[in-house]
């Protein structure tokens, strides 16, 4: 019986340790390399029983299985034959979930190679069987991470498209923002859990950014579910270009703008400013040394109730917070992302007199070019090949790229994707791809264009890893993106290959 999809994206299918997947009925669907190394070539195949793995023990594998399914994710010792019926005890991680309506149980196998039992040789070494552990917790969190990201995607690319098309006043449009906005909540909590489970923890490539449409994305956002409030933007004609990572600097802005609606209530006014600026001399802000330099300044003020004088020196403190139920992580956050960048934020603010946040990113003398603002001006009418594993983020890419004017083709695999690009008649102007796919990887896809269509151009995408070092930041597109920012690169890139 062949494979299903979901039994073929095994995400731990290069794991250090063996591990399988289990139907409900007791069947090994599908084992890593580790496994099948350890237990014999019958795992190669998907009509191996786990009772062909089972030793004589308290129960037998059906009513371990059965139990498992119950009780949720455990860690329990476990007996298994290996090659040449070897009894070896296991530290075995189990945890049951449905995939597609259909039960499943993944086996985690630590704490190998062990003596077989029979045998009396030395117990495993304490540290490696911690570090085994920590890399099963690592590995399960950059799974769930991956499936939460191509979820989020899909959710997050629908909503913004339907609000982009949307009537100001439709009355379903303040639910759809509650829904646009409870999804990039996710997404930061998703980023999160990425973060902490990488093994790479170099600082990425960042391509030069403009502030001002940063901002922009931010305030039409709120301006959406608060539109009771006075929105005013001043922003510099011909901004600077700054390197910064937009997905961080936009979580930074939006926890600002969260604060100053907060303390405004239902009534008061936003205003949002940018400016250059060009310093010659050491310069202060309050707190924040400036070095002579370019740099970008953004000031967002407030007229709401303001800050307590002897608060104030303490709003960047972690865990420091004056709202009950909070964690006090929000301003210093901000102030984590902004120095990570060499900026600095400074605040000033009088009891009653609202507030003004200010924030500092060092910049270039090279205007930034604006490309397109308006949602219309994203149109286009190329032919581009999405490539994903995922359904949800191949359905949601093809109808926010076709309602665009765009001619989408789709393929699930990087095997699919080079069949299309060889057979289709007529030219394909660009492919999208993810970068984690099971059998054929993004990577070894954009090796294998590049070498037969060098000239095609690549966005690649991913919720989890980073683009190649070599790879242009311009070039890649973190999970989960809205419909704005898949259109918007898109025109990015396809404008440049025509401009060449």
């Amino acid at each position: 019986m062949p494979r299903t999809k979901s039994d073929t994206v095994f995400l731990l299918a290069s794991a250090a340790w063996p591990a399988f997947l289990v139907d409900g009925g007791g069947t090994i669907r599908h084992a890593n390399q580790a496994a099948i190394e350890l237990f014999g070539p019958k795992l190669e195949t998907d009509s191996t029983m786990l009772s062909a793995l089972w030793t004589e023990q308290a129960e037998s594998a059906e009513q371990f299985l059965a139990r498992c399914e119950r009780s949720g994710p455990a860690v329990v010792p476990l007996k298994l034959l290996g090659k040449g019926a070897a009894v070896i005890l296991f530290s075995a991680y189990i945890a049951a979930f449905n995939w597609e309506g259909e039960k499943r149980l993944i086996f985690q196998l630590h704490d190998w190679p062990l003596t077989p039992v029979e045998n009396k040789g030395p117990a495993p070494d304490a540290s490696m069987a911690h570090k085994q552990k920590l890399d099963c917790a690592l590995q399960l969190a950059r799974s769930v991470a991956l499936d939460f990201n191509n979820a989020l995607t899909s959710i997050l690319g629908h909503a913004s498209l339907v609000l982009s098309k949307m009537e100001p006043g439709h009355p379903l449009r303040s639910s759809l923002v509650e829904i646009e906005k409870a999804a990039e909540k996710a997404a930061e909590v998703t980023n999160q859990l990425s973060a902490f489970s990488r093994t790479d923890k170099e600082v990425p490539a960042v391509a030069a950014a403009n502030l001002n449409a940063v901002l922009r994305r931010v305030i039409e956002v709120f301006q959406r579910s608060h539109s009771a409030l006075t929105w005013s933007m001043d922003l510099e004609s011909r901004i600077y270009s700054a390197r910064f990572d937009e997905a961080k600097v936009q979580q930074a802005i939006v926890k600002i703008v969260e604060n100053a609606i907060e303390a405004m209530g239902d009534r008061g006014q936003v205003i949002v400013a940018t400016r250059n600026l060009d310093i010659t001399a050491v310069t202060h802000d309050g707190t924040v040394r400036l070095e002579p330099g370019s740099y970008v300044y953004s000031e967002i003020t407030d007229t709401g109730r303001g800050i307590e004088p002897e608060i104030l020196p303490r709003i960047f403190d972690p865990f420091f917070t004056t709202k009950q139920g909070h964690r006090g992580l929000g301003l210093a956050w901000v102030y984590g992302i902004i120095t990570n960048h060499g900026g600095g934020v400074a605040v000033s603010s009088q009891a009653m007199q609202g507030a003004s946040v200010r924030i500092y990113l060092p910049a270039t003398k090279k205007v930034v070019v604006e490309g397109a603002t308006g949602i219309e001006d994203l149109r286009g009418e190329q032919t581009i090949l999405m490539v994903d594993d995922e359904d949800l983020v191949l359905n949601m890419g093809r109808t926010i790229l076709a309602s665009f004017g765009y001619q989408v083709l789709t393929a699930s695999s990087g095997t699919k994707a080079l069949e299309i690009l060889s057979s289709h008649k007529s030219p394909i102007h660009m492919v999208i791809t993810d970068l984690v796919m099971p059998q054929m990887s993004g990577r070894e896809l954009v090796e294998e264009i590049q070498q037969a269509s060098p000239g095609l151009p690549i966005l690649c995408t991913s919720g989890y890893i980073r683009g190649p070092a070599n790879q242009n930041p311009a070039t890649f597109l973190q999970k989960p993106f809205t419909s704005q920012e898949l259109l918007s690169r898109v025109k990015q890139i396809l404008t440049a290959v025509e401009a060449t």
